[in-house]
């Protein structure tokens, strides 16, 4: 499989510094590119691993391409990152044939179910009733539908995907617990791309809400009548509780957590491994990680932390016992001899 530099700028745009009929046998990252490769530099931090690379040909922006012109061919754009995407997509379509429409034999679909004609479903699925999947949606080996769930146009469900799961709703009764029948849906926009092995749950009673655009990383847990919003992305091992609301436009880094009925504004990024336990109204990027530290000095500062209403309230009273001596002194002061 090869395609020539002059074919992937004709398709993506680009300024190309070399040998259009160059020849590219494979994509790879700078450190590894070997003759024949195509990479990327995105981040000037890596600019050192520029010169010595043996890329045949690399993605950079303007600023960098006096130095990429130095080691070789170069193709300038304003977001090397993004153009790099845009080639995966390019080398992928060209190297192989996308899935074929249609219902492999193993699958199992409800007569009831609505599979648009371009659809795609895999291996030992199941399609349950009312299920409706839209045009040019694919869904790999595995994947579950449950009943009277939706799924938008042109989908990419991985492997191992539970969709419409019952969420976990229980009332306490005499020590026991008692089910909550869960008689909502899940309803997922256009465009969405969800990992394997990640769960979503159907509503108590309205619907589960994935946005138009969402992308969901491996192993996600979304609890039951969550919204999320268009063109969310949410990286591996997060869960986000039962009720809660995750703007547009956010991105949470893997093994956050969002408790339920919280709401998280449009354009928030939340880092890795934080614990959202407040609604976030306001844009911007949040953290609350405590910080990695070897385990004896970890649980000094765990003692610290549990000290520090006791800490505050002896410093209110310090504070205002100087600001007493304050004032009894300028009396004092002011005083007539």
């Amino acid at each position: 499989m090869t395609l020539p530099l002059g074919k992937i700028v004709d398709a993506l745009g680009g300024t190309l510094h070399g040998d259009p009929e160059l020849l590219i046998h494979g994509l790879a990252a700078l450190e590894s590119a070997t003759h024949g490769h195509l990479s990327f530099l995105s981040n000037s931090r890596y600019r050192h691993q520029l010169a010595g690379s043996q890329a045949a040909c690399v993605i950079v922006a303007a600023d960098l391409q006096d130095e990429a012109r130095m080691r070789g061919a170069c193709i300038v754009t304003n977001d090397p990152y993004l153009y790099f995407a845009q080639v995966t997509q390019l080398w992928r379509r060209t190297q192989q044939a996308g899935p074929m429409p249609g219902v492999h034999p193993s699958a199992i679909v409800d007569p009831s179910a609505l599979i648009d004609p371009t659809a795609t479903v895999g291996p030992l699925c199941v399609v349950e009733s009312g299920v409706r999947i839209g045009a040019y949606s694919v869904l790999k080996a595995r994947v579950v539908v449950a009943q009277d769930c939706t799924i938008g146009k042109r989908c990419l469900i991985h492997p191992g995907v539970v969709i419409g799961a019952d969420g976990f709703g229980f009332a306490a009764n005499a020590g026991a617990w008692e089910k909550i029948e869960q008689l909502g849906a899940v309803r997922i926009g256009d465009d969405v791309e969800i990992g394997a092995n990640t769960c979503i749950d159907r509503g108590a009673l309205s619907d589960t809400v994935i946005g138009d655009g969402v992308k969901l990383d491996n192993l996600i847990q979304i609890g039951h009548n969550v919204r999320i919003g268009s063109h969310t992305a949410i990286a591996a091992c997060v869960g986000v509780a039962g009720s809660a609301t995750v703007g547009a436009h956010c991105t949470i880094g893997g093994a956050a957590v969002v408790l339920g009925h919280l709401t998280v504004a449009d354009h928030v990024h939340i880092s890795a491994a934080s614990v959202v336990t407040r609604s976030l109204v306001k844009p911007g990027q949040y953290t609350g990680i405590f910080p990695i530290d070897d385990n004896a000095q970890w649980e000094k500062n765990a003692a610290a932390v549990k000290r520090l209403h006791q800490l505050r309230a002896r410093l209110v009273a310090l504070e205002k016992s100087k600001l007493n001596q304050g004032l009894l002194t300028l009396l004092e002061d002011t005083r007539d001899p």
